[in-house]
């Protein structure tokens, strides 16, 4: 038998050579980006509009490019499931956490858990209130509210508007009514407009602004020269309110994304404009951003942002007006949409292909 001090040495080294080669005690931190791809989750409100499976698909190729793998999870909407698989990400050992939020509030939450776990977090878009956020990525939101509102105060100085908001749960959607009114209140102060409705579409739902439009029609028999869309879902549920009354293309309607389909209606005449966040710059920055905020670099930004709690150290890009006149452009040259797509209902010899050379 050998004596007792030789024998703790074996012991030691022996357990020294097991904890060494067992992968499953390294530390999930240690393990990102030192021994592999940084694991990147990003948790999603939803993935049913056009536009969020484009930031889905561009900042994982950014990430990627950079070394980075993403887990992407989308709650569909429901702020429980969000809440439940944003902590499934944070068992994966995740390095850095990214989350548009469905609800800005309870989000919170999430944030709480990540912070005692090490893991720094990044808002994509939407901002996370009452919350120890670590950087904030998105567009201006107060200004594309300027935006909206702007381009219809100065095509329609004078009559009843209507001011219909996005999800009430979406902070984002309070920024932009704070836009909208920077430039409507004093035009309604001096009696030149009246706003006969201020409504909001929950969960930023096509049905919900169309339910909204019809009841606001209906009590001022149709006496409308605007409608403020807060985006183009909402912009069609808008639409189809006044297609029923015969009203398209005679009433106002501004729009946010440049969708599609709101591309489409711009060029049709029905909808009057729409807010183009150019989403490669805005992707690809927020990739960016996690990266390096899951390796502890330095992060450039431009402004902060009060969550409630905090100025949130954050990255503000410039959100860009869309109409007939400037949809060449923007949206078509940027390569946002197709020409044959957004012109597809027009008749052949009516495209501006000169324009785009």
């Amino acid at each position: 038998m050998a004596p007792p001090p030789l024998r703790s040495s074996f012991i030691l080294i022996v357990l020294g050579l097991f904890l060494a080669l067992t992968p499953g005690c390294k530390s999930k931190r240690e393990g990102g980006g030192k021994n592999g791809p940084i694991r990147i989750g990003f948790s999603m409100d939803s993935l049913q509009l056009e536009r969020w499976q484009r930031d889905r698909d561009l900042f994982t190729q950014r990430a990627k490019e950079l070394g980075g793998e993403v887990f992407i999870q989308s709650a569909d909407g429901n702020d429980s499931v969000q809440v439940r698989q944003a902590e499934n990400l944070l068992t994966q050992g995740i390095d850095v956490l990214v989350i548009v939020p469905h609800n800005g509030e309870i989000a919170a939450s999430i944030v709480d858990s990540a912070k005692r776990q090490k893991v720094p977090v990044l808002a994509y878009d939407r901002i996370v209130r009452n919350s120890d956020l670590d950087f904030y990525v998105s567009f201006d939101n107060v200004r594309v509210g300027e935006l909206q509102a702007k381009y219809l105060f100065d095509h329609a100085p004078k009559g009843n508007y209507v001011l219909l908001g996005g999800s009430p749960t979406d902070n984002n959607a309070h920024l932009l009514r704070q836009g909208q009114l920077h430039v409507l209140q004093p035009a309604v102060d001096r009696g030149e407009i009246k706003i006969v409705a201020d409504q909001w579409a929950k969960d930023w739902l096509p049905s919900e602004a169309l339910r909204h439009t019809e009841n606001a029609l209906t009590q001022v028999r149709n006496n409308v020269v605007a409608v403020v869309a807060s985006n183009d879902s909402t912009a069609g549920g808008v639409l189809q309110a006044l297609e029923e009354q015969k009203l398209a293309g005679k009433v106002l309607v501004s729009g946010q994304d440049a969708d599609l389909a709101a591309c489409q209606r711009i060029v049709a005449g029905t909808q009057s404009m729409t807010v183009y966040k150019p989403i490669a710059p805005l992707a690809t920055r927020a990739a960016e951003v996690a990266i390096a905020l899951a390796k502890h670099s330095s992060v450039e930004s431009n402004g902060k942002v009060n969550n409630g709690s905090k100025d949130v150290t954050s990255y503000l890009l410039t959100p860009i007006a869309v109409d007939k006149n400037n949809i060449i452009q923007t949206v078509i040259k940027d390569g946002f949409v197709k020409l044959e797509d957004v012109y597809r209902n027009v008749p052949r010899d009516q495209w501006p292909e000169a324009n785009t050379k």
